[in-house]
């Protein structure tokens, strides 16, 4: 009797698990996007990509606003978050909340980087190597077209999935001595300058990153954009892309 009291009670601690594993697959995914570039005015581009995920996806977001070179308020929403989303330049962060960012970036959980993500932060600039794992180094002129092609670690990549990605107008940034652990999925070419990697993914603190130095405005709007990066919050966060119903 006791030998089959406990197998019930194993069995039922078994389903309770399962029920809220699938609960917390179900509810939505919460993104934390940190919005503070002015070259490439983030503003413009992360409202109407935020409005994009949450229409078309089980996302909740929360967007975090520069207000001064030096101030980023509300970075405690990272705390809550899912996946941390960084399109930042150059902030001047101190103290608080320049902790807050060390915080996260250094605890192993997900993050989606942009552009200007590879100098997010000139009071940290060690976040491009030690955790995204890039080496920016200035980009080419801006104006050149941008050839992409797909990695063969990238044509099987959930990440691309759905993504066709040909060309694109922002200048190439340059990132000769990026870590050798990065995978590469997309890179891309001007002529008679070197290939470099345009997205990749890398595996920190057991936690996973996705970089992509693509993210100017007009590049924002285009879906195929979009969808690599609505599936690099899944996919960072460890769950099947959700779309929602139509």
């Amino acid at each position: 009797m006791r030998q089959m009291i406990g197998v019930l009670i194993c069995g039922l601690a078994i389903l309770h698990s399962g029920v809220a594993a699938a609960d917390e697959l179900a509810r939505p995914l919460k993104v934390c996007i940190l919005s503070g570039c002015d070259t490439y005015n983030s503003e413009a581009s992360l409202p109407p990509f935020q409005k994009f995920l949450e229409a078309n996806y089980n996302v909740q977001c929360t967007r975090v606003v520069k207000q001064a070179v030096d101030d980023l308020p509300g970075l405690e929403q990272l705390d809550d978050c899912d996946v941390a989303f960084v399109f930042i330049k150059r902030m001047q962060l101190q103290g608080e909340q320049l902790e807050q960012f060390k915080k996260y970036a250094a605890s192993g959980r997900p993050i989606v980087a942009v552009r200007t993500a590879s100098h997010a932060v000139q009071t940290w600039l060690e976040f491009d190597k030690e955790v995204l794992g890039g080496n920016y180094k200035s980009h080419h002129p801006v104006g050149r077209v941008t050839q992409i092609s797909v990695t063969s670690a990238g044509s099987a990549h959930p990440i691309l999935a759905g993504v066709e990605l040909t060309t694109v107008n922002d200048a190439l940034y340059k990132n000769v001595g990026h870590a050798d652990d990065i995978q590469v999925l997309l890179e891309g070419t001007i002529p008679g300058q070197p290939t470099e990697p345009l997205a990749w993914t890398r595996d920190y603190k057991e936690g996973r990153i996705f970089y992509t130095s693509l993210g100017a405005e007009d590049t924002f709007t285009t879906p195929a954009y979009r969808r690599m990066l609505a599936n690099a919050l899944f996919w960072t966060a460890r769950r099947d892309v959700q779309v929602k119903p139509q």
